[in-house]
């Protein structure tokens, strides 16, 4: 019997497993818990030999994911915004670093963390409905699970730079132009351009995809070591701050203003 997750469903259609983040009321947020399931959903993917791809997305029309529950965020000091930021990039290097091809099927918005976890992927394929970017500047923060890395390699200094301290949100077809995503396909079709791909590279030997993943990957890693602890150090810095603070409560308030608003009129 598979075990039950809180915020993450699990789906075996042998050769490829569907990890789906399932808090679809939240935009699928990434909270702690979600953190921890997806880390030992992983586990169990990697150590399933019948296994041999794996595809990530969000419950929901609206959303891949969002990124980091602010309600989280809100609750940080220094010292525990280090260990968030070290949690998620550990799990996202984890991602990384399956031995299986891992898919990002973009069904919506992904933002800040969400957008980090689908650069951990192998592949990212999205929703002609998808909308990516990191809104973590107007919060005064940094992407903390990685994304300042991983986006400079995947899309250039440049544009990363746009991205993170502009805080500019491409729609698709921006995206699939700057390098940003593989392929962009109509909302409908997503989840069976996903699939189609995995089953393609379940017809190569594992071994060899498995090798040349490992070499690719080879390419950034010493880097990507040392640049993800120097961005743990720089997000836990900036929660030492009275301004970040500040400007997370008043984004906090403004979201249960407009709740409360919507909730009147309708």
């Amino acid at each position: 019997m598979s075990k039950h997750y809180a915020t993450i469903k699990l789906r075996k259609e042998k050769p490829t497993a569907w990890i789906t983040l399932d808090r679809p009321d939240k935009l699928n947020a990434i909270n702690a818990t979600m953190l921890q399931e997806l880390s030992e959903v992983l586990d169990n993917t990697e150590k399933d030999n019948n296994i041999r791809c794996v595809i990530i997305t969000g419950e929901g029309e609206k959303a891949f994911s969002t990124g980091a529950d602010i309600t989280q965020l809100h609750k940080l000091t220094q010292e525990t915004a280090a260990e968030f930021s070290r949690k998620g990039q550990q799990v996202f290097s984890q991602v990384e670093a399956l031995s299986k091809p891992v898919l990002a099927a973009i069904n919506g918005y992904a933002l800040g963390g969400g957008l980090e976890l689908a650069l951990a992927c192998d592949f990212r394929i999205a929703s002609d409905h998808a909308k990516l970017g990191f809104p973590e500047m107007k919060l005064g923060i940094i992407p903390g699970w990685g994304g300042t890395q991983r986006l400079a390699w995947t899309v250039g200094v440049a544009e990363a730079k746009r991205l993170i301290m502009v805080g500019d949100r491409v729609k698709a077809e921006e995206a699939l132009k700057m390098g940003l995503v593989d392929k962009v396909v109509p909302h409908e079709e997503l989840k069976a351009e996903a699939e189609a791909l995995a089953q393609r590279l379940c017809e190569y030997q594992p071994e060899a995809l498995k090798h040349a993943k490992r070499a690719i990957n080879a390419v950034t890693q010493s880097l990507l070591k040392s640049g993800l602890k120097n961005e743990t150090d720089l997000f836990a810095l900036l929660f030492s701050k009275r301004e970040t603070k500040e400007k997370i409560e008043s984004f906090l308030s403004q979201r249960e203003t407009k709740k409360r608003d919507t909730v009147e009129s309708g």
